[in-house]
């Protein structure tokens, strides 16, 4: 059992899950019908921290209401908290966060709600530099969303390429994981300027399960991997699409993606 192993052993969980906006458009797929689907999920999953996409504020006081392990920050897209977030969750016991922030891909990523390159809206990285309590180890999560829009790939290019410049101006020595939802596939240029200096868990981890494809659009069958975990300086162990459902009814219209990772001390 994990609780047995020392604690340089221990795999850090690392999630990242498109948690399906708040829209009234969605019928029994909207969020007062999944919600409780979302937090058992979760809880079965015991991930130490969650990079999410789409998430309102409302959802994710709610998750933390029923799940005080956890403590979430973000900020809107548009800036405040009227939009959507890219909302980062952790184990409030096993984590700390000693930096955090946000930045917007766009001319101008510090301006918030800034857009240009034709993105329809805001998009952005919220970002923090953990500490695992247990042993002081260190890493630097990104979380992102990119645009959705068949015709956006050049404005994912562009977002994916001011990420990667942004990673590269962190330590050589620091330990990385980028996750989101990228709209994209693995074919994609967005796919391989990120994985020129990332590593794919999904294809390095020696234990992979579940299918390949996460965006299934609450059908429960995936069209294509397009929600990401990329790491540096990081050993991928295990990686699992996570297809927790109740008979027709799942927690978002993409499955979680969840990893372990060895985070032994340096």
């Amino acid at each position: 059992m994990l609780a047995a192993l020392p604690v340089h052993a221990q795999p850090l969980r690392v999630m990242t899950f498109n948690v399906r906006l708040l829209t009234p458009n969605d019928g029994a797929n909207n969020w007062d019908a999944r919600r409780d689907l979302v937090v058992a999920m979760l809880r079965a999953e015991d991930p130490d921290v969650i990079g999410t996409q789409e998430l309102f504020k409302r959802q994710g006081d709610e998750i933390v209401e029923r799940l005080p392990q956890f403590v979430w920050f973000g900020e809107g897209r548009g800036g405040g908290d009227a939009d959507e977030h890219m909302g980062v969750f952790y184990r409030k016991d096993r984590l700390r966060v000693r930096e955090s922030g946000n930045f917007w891909l766009s001319d101008t990523p510090d301006v918030p709600g800034s857009r240009t390159w034709g993105n329809l809206y805001p998009r952005m990285v919220t970002w923090a530099r953990f500490e695992r309590l247990a042993d002081g180890a260190t890493f630097t999560l990104y979380n992102t969303h990119l645009p959705y829009r068949d015709s956006d790939e050049p404005a994912r290019l562009r977002c994916a390429e001011l990420i990667r410049d942004r990673l590269a101006k962190l330590p050589a020595t620091e330990r990385v994981v980028l996750l989101g939802d990228f709209n994209t596939t693995t074919e994609s240029r967005v796919y391989s300027s990120l994985t020129n200096s990332l590593t794919d868990v999904w294809t390095a981890a020696p234990e992979r399960s579940g299918p390949e494809g996460t965006f299934h659009d609450f059908t429960g069958k995936p069209e294509r991997r397009i929600d990401w975990i990329l790491v540096r300086g990081m050993k991928a162990n295990r990686v699992e699409t996570v297809t927790t459902h109740r008979e027709k009814q799942y927690p978002s219209d993409h499955f979680p993606v969840i990893a372990e990772l060895e985070l032994a001390v340096r």
